[in-house]
């Protein structure tokens, strides 16, 4: 997934944070069976599930292209 959105990086400028999810139990409560999971977050808002296991590009989209 994450080599996968780099085909983003032409149209859009973000970070990736790759996360250990079974390292913490919290996640672990949230995610579990959903790994790999993305997750997208922009400052000053809650944080977003876009997908798991595989890329999906519309979410993605929107989620990147969105001016919110």
């Amino acid at each position: 997934m994450a080599n996968a959105l780099e085909a983003f990086r032409s149209d859009c400028d973000f970070t990736v944070e790759m996360i250990d999810v079974d390292a913490d139990e919290a996640l672990v409560a949230l995610y579990d069976e959903l790994v790999p999971v993305l997750v997208g977050r922009k400052a000053g808002q809650s944080p977003v599930q876009l997908c798991h296991y595989f890329l999906d590009v519309p979410a993605v989209k929107r989620f990147l292209l969105d001016g919110n």
